[in-house]
């Protein structure tokens, strides 16, 4: 973490959203050039230290504004109109955030969150791994220990923002004589680490995540065990991965609904429309392309409320986050959207047509949304989701839809344990 930049965190809601309107407009000017060089957006992240963005979730008593988790929502759907690979570093930065808040121990929530409020310190999470892929709740790596404390010793495939960031939360085996699901999560400031690079970043999207592989190796204190040792899997359950879900989803409709607002643009451009005119094929597409995007901004918008109401109900313990009708839900909304989304700009590049959706236009860049989007079925493999799902839906007996209600009914032996960057 650098020395405090002082950045002014917004204080309302409306502020942050039109910040963020703001903000994307400008990042999208540059959002070409940051896909084509496959380059990290440093220049758009130092916008959202400056403008307090990177604080959003962090509490009053710590320097932020604390504003809520569908404030995080709203601000990533309009950061997804500029630039898709800014959307997600900081989404998956503010699913970190939201970790450290509510599981982090006192000591250590006053070491970072005041310089995270500040814009001083971006956060990325470590918890793929070479051989047990993106399985969420196992490790492979233990951590050691000896008089001066715990060593953390790390390869990490594929990790967001890996050379950017100047925080990392990272899964580790407990010790070395731990099975591979008694899993810790380590805070790991960057300036007390060794950082090792060791692969890069070149794939068909995403282009500016800068998701590289890297070595990891730092000493810790017990207090940066967030959860406390072998405290992961509750931990991910309460908040990691709903918190990532709901902000993924968030970043991935905003993609699709920026592309669809430049569409309607598009077709409703004078000059357009005299060359091509408006057949009845081309508004039945859109009405369907509106229609994908409507329901799962609906879907997102019940699930925000489900999750926000469950973090409510404190007397009923840590074990309301496994019921298995808010699992379905959540892991639900991640399929949804990311299918639904990437569906969506797919029929747009073809009511766009040829010179509009399939090629490069900086006008309607269709084909860099699609591109972006390919990837959301892969974070978080919807097939793992979804073989949850169907053992998760014998569960729910009652089949209680999403916005009909759920009740607390103990753990579920079938959570979910798909992988994230």
């Amino acid at each position: 973490m650098s020395s405090p930049s002082g950045a002014p965190p917004v204080a309302t809601a409306e502020e942050a959203r039109v910040l963020a309107r703001d903000l994307a407009e400008e990042f999208g000017r540059t959002a070409p050039k940051t896909d084509e060089s496959a380059s990290f957006p440093a220049v758009h992240v130092q916008r959202l230290r400056e403008t307090g963005l990177l604080g959003l979730l962090v509490p009053r008593r710590y320097g932020g504004p604390d504003l809520g988790l569908a404030d995080m929502s709203a601000v990533g759907r309009l950061l997804g109109h500029g630039c898709a690979s800014t959307a997600m570093i900081w989404a998956m930065h503010c699913q970190q955030v939201a970790t450290l808040v509510a599981h982090g121990g006192e000591t250590l929530r006053e070491q970072v969150l005041p310089a995270v409020a500040a814009g001083d310190c971006l956060l990325a999470s470590i918890t793929t791994e070479a051989g047990k892929g993106g399985h969420l709740l196992s490790a492979r790596a233990p951590l050691g220990a000896d008089d001066d404390g715990l060593l953390l010793e790390r390869d990490a495939p594929v990790v967001t923002a890996g050379m950017e960031a100047d925080a990392y939360l990272v899964t580790m085996r407990t010790g070395a004589d731990s099975q591979d699901n008694d899993v810790s999560l380590a805070f790991v400031p960057r300036r007390d680490a060794q950082v090792e690079f060791r692969s890069g970043w070149e794939t068909l999207g995403m282009r500016g995540t800068a998701s590289v592989g890297l070595r990891l190796r730092a000493r810790l204190a017990e207090h940066q065990l967030i959860g406390g040792p072998g405290g992961f899997p509750p931990v991910a359950v309460a908040t990691l991965v709903p918190v990532g879900h709901l902000a993924w989803s968030s970043v991935w409709l905003g993609i699709a609904q920026g592309s669809l607002a430049r569409v309607v643009a598009l077709l409703r451009d004078p000059g357009v429309r005299a060359r091509r005119g408006l057949s009845d094929l081309t508004v039945h597409d859109l009405a369907r392309a509106r229609l994908r995007l409507d329901g799962a901004a609906a879907f997102l918008r019940t699930c925000l409320v489900e999750y926000e109401e469950l973090r409510a109900r404190e007397e009923d313990g840590p074990g309301r986050f496994s019921d298995p009708a808010f699992q379905l839900h959540i892991n639900g909304l991640k399929v949804l959207v990311s299918e639904t989304a990437f569906e969506a700009v797919n029929d747009l590049v073809s009511i766009a047509g040829l010179h509009h959706g399939y090629t490069r236009s900086p006008h309607t860049p269709l084909e860099r949304a699609f591109r972006d989007l390919r990837s959301a079925s892969m974070m978080y493999s919807n097939d793992r989701l979804l073989l949850a799902n169907g053992r998760l839906a014998l569960l729910d007996r009652e089949v209680r839809l999403a916005g009909t209600g759920t009740a607390p009914s103990g753990g579920s032996p079938f959570l979910h344990t798909g992988g994230t960057r």
